[in-house]
């Protein structure tokens, strides 16, 4: 099945999106019914407690994982119908992704970690540009000058960051960042927010999954789950309600 294309809508639209694994009274819920609509250039906080869904409702949007129910339309394309092989090309293509671990290889340097994510997202790109906008990744989050050094040689923070250039060096127009803070320090993960808000006023739409509630009350919105189920949406500091002619435009 060809996917869905819809035009002139929010980056995110999530309809009665579930995620279930197994089957009967033993089904365990990551997700359920979940409605949730995302604008482009938006940082969206997505906070709850342990086991409330929100790192598998991060993975879905992120295309790491497909709904078992629901419709997920990212960029204009309905994830939930790609294959396998088109949804990982789609992800390579569209979305950066920063977790709590930095998951650099230990034995490149700075440089190299990032620019395999771009030789990963396209072949097509030869050494020397690979190595241009990696460089190019790394001087957006303030280490340019430290591009030669290994993972061991650089702190949690500066790990973190290029973690971060790693994930926006193919340009993506989202960015799913799963408790980037949650390993730093209070300065450093105020360093990481900062940088992963000026992604959003460039118009990156930025996800940020974090159990942290200062740096959540930063964000554009906040979206607050329990036990599977989006509990509240809030922007600027006023609870809304879901926009329910834009999610039922699926």
């Amino acid at each position: 099945m060809e996917p869905i294309h819809v035009t002139n809508q929010p980056l995110i639209h999530a309809r009665d999106v579930s995620r279930r694994w197994g089957k009967g009274a033993g089904a365990q819920l990551g997700v359920d019914r979940v409605d949730l609509a995302i604008g482009h250039g938006e940082l969206a906080a997505i906070v709850g407690p342990s086991g409330s869904g929100k790192s598998t409702l991060g993975s879905l949007i992120a295309g790491i994982d497909r709904p078992t129910a629901g419709s997920l339309v990212v960029g204009g394309t309905r994830i939930d119908q790609l294959s396998g092989d088109r949804l990982a090309r789609w992800r390579g293509a569209n979305v950066g992704i920063v977790f709590q671990d930095f998951h650099l290889l230990p034995t490149l340097t700075a440089v190299e970690n990032v620019e395999l994510a771009v030789e990963l997202g396209s072949r097509r790109v030869g050494r020397r540009a690979r190595r241009r906008r990696s460089r190019e990744a790394l001087g957006r989050v303030g280490l340019g000058g430290k591009a030669g050094r290994l993972p061991t040689q650089l702190s949690g923070g500066e790990q973190q960051r290029v973690a971060i250039a790693r994930a926006i060096v193919n340009r993506p127009k989202l960015v799913v960042a799963d408790e980037p803070t949650g390993s730093l320090d209070q300065a450093s993960g105020h360093i990481v927010f900062d940088l992963l808000a000026e992604l959003a006023m460039g118009g990156t739409t930025v996800v940020l999954i974090t159990h942290d509630a200062h740096l959540a009350d930063r964000a554009d919105r906040v979206v607050a789950m329990l036990d599977g189920r989006v509990e509240s949406h809030s922007a600027a500091g006023v609870d809304v309600l879901l926009d329910v002619e834009l999610v039922g435009a699926l």
